[in-house]
Order: C-alpha cells, then structure tokens, then sequence
C-alpha cells in the first residue's frame, strides 16, 4: 500500500474530496453539491462532474478511498458511496500540509499575460488594466459581503479561503490601479516597433539580451 500511496498525484479537488469524506461517507453528486453549498468552489475547480468522478476513481485505485454501499433509488440514478480508508487519513494530513507549507507556480493567466503587455499600445492596455480593475472591485465587493454575512454565524477558520481571496483580490487591484496611474501620466510607456527591432536582434543573436 506504501508504493500505491505515493504513486497517486494530490490535487485540491484530490484533498477537497478526501477532506469531505473525513466527515462521513458521500457520493459524488453529494460532494460536489456540499462544495458548492460552502462556496468551496471559487477555489476548487469542482464545475465539472467528469472531472470529479476521474479523481475518485484515482482515489479509489489507489486504495485512499473505498465504496462503502451503493444506493438505489427510484427517483435517482444508482449511486456509488465512498468512504476514507486509514490510508486516505495519512495521505489527507500529508498533503494538506504540503499544500500549506510549499509555495507553488500554478502558472494563471494574468501574470502570463502581463509577460506579453507589450503586444497592446499602452492606450489599450490601459483601456484593459481598466476593465478588469473594474472587475476587481465588484468581487471585492462581493467577497466583503459574502464574508460580513457569515462571520457572525461561522468561527473564522472555516473562512480562512474566503479570506485568503479577499486580501489577494484587494493586493491585485491596488497593483492594477498604481500602474494604470503610471501610463496616465506616460511614466510608464512603451513603442510595439522598438520591441519588434529587439526581437529580431535577439533571435539573430539570444546572448545580446544580457550583455
């Protein structure tokens, strides 16, 4: 079991389940509507069921996860309950902490994007930066509401995701708002013809660029 143990690859939605099944025995459509009930899914990707039954099945195969019963029902399609084995509470703990305790490039789109800002005019992307500042405020605003609703009902650990995506939305949108600041005022600026010479100098030549 040690080899299989090491040998499945963790995931949020691979830890989400796991954490889920902590608490009693589910089925998949379960799992996701919990999730989904607890906001858990603006930040774990759980929107598609496909890709939920793929990770149970790896759960599964793996031996962190066990079927506990089918159900049937005449209302309902047969389902399959799961359950944690005593090696899915080891793998919960290892992972979980591994997820808190080492940072991560999880590669998102907009620091991706930004390596390629050049590509627009600074008008446009000026134009941009303000439409997503835009954004920002609205799920800052939402989250701040979201959060102001359940404080008083739920213990703030429980909330520490929600949190978590507060303070990095606010983070993100003060950044968003100093560099649209900066092309207003043309301290930040730039010509697509001076990045295109320079792209042809260092494909001539890729060593230029650090001399």
């Amino acid at each position: 079991m040690e080899e299989t143990e090491t040998e499945v690859r963790s995931s949020p939605l691979a830890v989400a389940v796991l954490c889920l099944l902590h608490a009693a025995p589910l089925h998949p459509y379960a799992m996701q509507r919990l999730l989904k009930e607890w906001g858990k899914d603006k930040v774990i990707n759980v929107g598609q069921r496909a890709n939920l039954y793929k990770t149970i099945k790896r759960l599964h195969q793996a031996g962190l996860i066990t079927v506990r019963q089918t159900e049937r029902d005449q209302q309902y399609p047969e389902r399959t309950v799961y359950e944690l084995t005593e090696a899915g509470r080891r793998v919960t703990q290892n992972w979980l902490t591994d997820m808190v305790v080492r940072p991560r490039n999880e590669f998102p789109q907009f620091p991706a994007a930004l390596s390629f800002l050049m590509m627009l005019t600074p008008d446009e992307a000026t134009a941009a930066l303000e439409q997503r500042a835009s954004a920002l405020r609205g799920q800052l605003a939402t989250m701040e509401a979201d959060l102001a609703s359940h404080a008083p009902a739920l213990p703030r650990i429980t909330l520490m995701d929600d949190d978590y995506q507060r303070v990095m939305i606010n983070a993100e949108l003060t950044w968003v708002e100093d560099v649209i600041t900066d092309l207003s005022a043309g301290t930040l600026t730039w010509n697509y013809d001076d990045f295109a010479r320079l792209g042809v100098q260092l494909a001539r030549d890729p060593g230029s660029a650090n001399s």
